[in-house]
């Protein structure tokens, strides 16, 4: 070490640097947090329009079908869905919302398109053409007790209220979270979990009674 070196080594620091170095190391961990903070909340990119329709095809064409769109519009309603979307994709100031936001285009656009006397088979119905299906051919047993459930399940669902279902097939078929469902369905959120809760609720309640009822009967 020479000298220039070492007196510079023993000489003790400045006294406005100790009581600077302090702040400015205060500073610099405001400064990190900040950035923290600013990329934990920076907004969340919207998808391009072909990406949004390669990943929302089943669920907007499933959503219509449960929504009760008749097969014979099922098509035009899908379309018109995206038509929708593809036009106002860059009014969404929401992107984390996209799904309820699809759900709630899909819902305004089904509307139209309902028909009386809805069907619930069309609640379990599998997904159309563009979605993943299973290709397994299912034995004639199969399908005999796959048919029992689905009119037990569907018997159930057809039960309760309108606005109970319609939370109940997203939360449960959908698997949307309440915060979603509220914001497609426009309720606040305490409400959608209420109305979650007591769809739950009534379908369990009802389920357990046509259960115990069919095994009454298959012993009668």
């Amino acid at each position: 070490m020479d000298f220039l070196t070492e007196s510079c080594a023993l000489q003790p620091l400045p006294r406005w640097r100790t009581l600077v170095t302090p702040v400015v190391d205060q500073f610099a961990l405001a400064v990190t947090r900040s950035n923290e903070v600013f990329l934990a909340f920076s907004p969340v990119a919207v998808p391009d329009f072909e990406t949004i329709y390669d990943q929302y095809f089943r669920f907007v064409w499933t959503s219509a079908r449960r929504l009760g769109v008749p097969p014979d519009a099922l098509d035009d309603v899908v379309q018109e869905v995206f038509i929708v979307i593809h036009s106002k994709l860059q009014t969404l100031r929401q992107p984390e919302s996209l799904r309820s936001w699809i759900y709630g285009i899909v819902r305004r656009t089904a509307s139209g398109h309902r028909r009386a006397g809805r069907n619930w088979q069309d609640v379990f119905a599998p997904p159309g053409e563009g979605s993943s299906v299973a290709t397994g051919q299912p034995s004639p047993l199969d399908l005999t007790v796959q048919s029992s459930q689905l009119e037990l399940l569907t018997s159930v669902l057809a039960s309760l209220s309108e606005a109970k279902r319609e939370v109940f097939i997203l939360a449960e078929l959908e698997e949307m979270t309440v915060p979603e469902i509220a914001a497609a369905l426009e309720l606040p959120v305490n409400t959608a979990y209420s109305r979650l809760r007591h769809a739950r609720q009534e379908f369990e309640a009802l389920l357990a009674r046509r259960v115990a009822a069919s095994r009454r009967t298959g012993l009668g």
